[in-house]
């Protein structure tokens, strides 16, 4: 089976944690990109890429929140899945206000993961009508 036109950004500092979603999602034939941190994200990305972002919330460069308010205050705001082990009410609130989608406790449930990703990433056919402007 082909890789689907989707592209997910994984972007947390846990390398074991990379690995197994990374192993999830290729089930899925998403095809990923991984970084270990914020700051390692940032220096690849291209603002003109259409994808996902999966990042966790608790890292020692950027939390996943205060990477999505840099992009925002870059006028980027590509579709992102936070997922963290110490959620809270507020956490979840701050993320939605920054811009995420959705917020995931730890451990992540893969099909969950999967559907997100799925439901919020433009089809082919939009992604290159996104990729124009």
């Amino acid at each position: 089976m082909a890789k689907r036109d989707v592209i997910v950004w994984l972007v947390d500092d846990v390398e074991s944690v990379r690995k197994s979603i990374r192993a999830v999602l290729e089930t899925a034939d998403i095809t990923i990109r991984d970084y270990g941190s914020a700051k390692a994200f940032l220096k690849e990305y291209q603002s003109d890429s259409a994808g996902c972002l999966v990042v966790d919330q608790h890292m020692p460069d950027m939390s996943g929140v205060e990477l999505l308010e840099h992009l925002a205050s870059r006028g980027i705001t590509p579709p992102a899945i936070i997922f963290t082990g110490q959620g809270s009410a507020a956490l979840r609130a701050k993320a939605l206000k920054a811009g995420a989608i959705a917020m995931l406790d730890k451990p992540v449930d893969a099909q969950e993961l999967i559907e997100l990703i799925e439901a919020n990433f433009p089809p082919s056919d939009r992604r290159a009508a996104h990729l124009a402007t």
